[in-house]
């Protein structure tokens, strides 16, 4: 293994990067501030505290929309300050960064994350790209490399990726725009119409992590702020976990659906497996309450969820690096050729 490498797993809502020489993993908010259209005024964790807080002379932005980079000038200025904040290094060196890219996506798309890092003022020496997919089954313990077939559901910010893996490969993928930030807009909206509050995106997060669920629950409460409708002056008020699971149901409804879609998709020998394996449940959103039990209720099959699953892709980067011989191809260098 080269002295410096690097894992970087590019997400909607995080980035993730892990190097070598210190074994650590940065993960952060994929969150950009720009003062004056021109100046980085702050980035990451610091830059989300902003988010619905800034002056009009500073934006604050995601640059990646759908798993899929929007914004390449403010992508690259991410990849570079976080390159120094985990290395903490004065100026680039040679390294081999192995990048993870999403499968539900175009091949131009995917080539941009290759471009990303390779125009990054970071000096990478090799640049291997890793099916998401596949380096999430690694991170969640799984031996992708044999004939045993396993089903991964990964549930994001913006998409949920339900994949059937064997022999190191996709047999199956299936993307669903469908996940937390869309949980968070039928929150906002619920609220809005249910209580006559207006909130904003950073607190219909909260209220995802404290009171949704996907199975029925007692009923609970959880005190917001934000702004009367009628009014226009800040209140509080006590939001209630059936109001929330109302709101969110149905498309928790329509993830499990893409499952059932993909399990009768599966072929038969690959389908003996899964009822084996069971299915194994990664990515930040899955963190809510009883998604496990309502995918297992609905498919009848054992599902397993994943330790720290919003580091699951990082994770299994970290395998490939240090296990080259034992996934031998699996990270690829691409062809030059751009695909149009």
């Amino acid at each position: 293994m080269t002295q410096n490498v690097f894992g970087l797993d590019i997400g909607t809502s995080n980035i993730k990067m892990y190097c070598s020489n210190s074994n650590e993993i940065l993960n952060e908010k994929n969150v950009i501030a720009i003062a004056n259209k021109k100046n980085i005024f702050s980035y990451g964790d610091d830059a989300f505290e902003m988010v619905g807080k800034a002056p009009e002379n500073i934006s604050v932005s995601f640059p990646v929309k759908y798993g899929v980079i929007a914004d390449n000038e403010n992508m690259e200025s991410l990849i570079e300050k976080f390159y120094y904040k985990i290395t903490g290094y004065k100026k680039p060196i040679n390294g081999e960064f192995y990048v993870t890219v999403p499968t539900e996506v175009t091949e131009v798309e995917k080539r941009a994350f290759y471009e990303l890092v390779a125009n990054a003022k970071i000096k990478a020496k090799k640049i291997y790209v890793i099916d998401k997919p596949i380096a999430d089954g690694i991170g969640a313990g799984i031996d992708v490399t044999n004939a045993k077939g396993v089903m991964i559901i990964n549930m994001g910010a913006d998409t949920t990726e339900v994949s059937v893996l064997s022999l190191g490969g996709i047999v199956l993928s299936k993307g669903v725009k469908l996940a937390g930030n869309k949980f968070d807009e039928s929150i906002i909206n619920t609220v809005k119409k249910q209580y006559n509050l207006i909130i904003g995106n950073k607190t219909a997060e909260n209220i995802k992590f404290e009171l949704s669920s996907a199975v029925k629950i007692p009923e609970k409460k959880y005190n917001v702020f934000g702004r009367d409708v009628v009014t226009g002056l800040p209140i509080q008020v006590a939001i209630s976990s059936d109001v929330v699971y109302d709101c969110l149901i149905d498309q928790i409804n329509s993830l499990v659906d893409a499952v059932k879609v993909i399990l009768e998709r599966t072929p038969p020998e690959l389908s003996a497996d899964i009822i084996d394996t069971g299915i194994y449940i990664t990515g930040g959103s899955s963190n809510i309450n009883g998604i496990c039990e309502l995918i297992a209720k609905e498919t009848g099959l054992n599902v397993n969820k994943v330790p720290v699953p919003q580091e699951s892709v990082i994770r299994g980067i970290i395998e490939i690096v240090k296990n080259p011989k034992k996934y031998d191809g699996i990270a690829k260098i691409p062809r030059e050729k751009i695909y149009y």
